[in-house]
């Protein structure tokens, strides 16, 4: 299986622009199809993604145990004086998280801006595409 860069960027958690760098720099193998786009073999990919776990240059891993990260743009924001509620919509995944007002407000969260919503579960369950 091949991956556009487009997809591999998503599920690199990075811009394609990064992916492309990547590339370039002979880190991250890639050819091109018929039509002179870049391509990702999936093995190569998934070897790539297994490097940078165990690196500190990962780009989506911060010091901490979590490591389900999903970088989007929240859509909507809902609050009274005490709790909020935030929707994100991180590629084709809308997540709905509750927070503090107070966590909402520092954080300067509101429809457009930029997030990551971090995930920490006991139970994860994986389906195959």
């Amino acid at each position: 299986m091949f991956y556009r860069m487009a997809e591999a960027a998503e599920l690199l958690g990075v811009s394609s622009d990064t992916v492309r760098r990547w590339i370039d720099a002979k880190r991250l193998p890639a050819s091109r199809n018929n039509a002179g786009h870049r391509i990702i073999d999936g093995v190569a990919l998934a070897r790539f993604l297994v490097e940078m776990r165990g690196t500190t240059e990962n780009p989506w891993l911060t010091r901490q145990s979590a490591r389900n990260r999903f970088p989007g743009i929240v859509t909507a924001v809902s609050s009274n004086e005490v709790s909020a509620t935030v929707e994100i919509q991180a590629g084709p995944h809308r997540l709905v998280s509750l927070h503090t007002a107070e966590a909402v407000r520092d954080l300067g969260l509101e429809p457009g801006k930029r997030a990551t919503a971090v995930v920490k579960a006991t139970n994860v369950i994986v389906e195959s595409e």
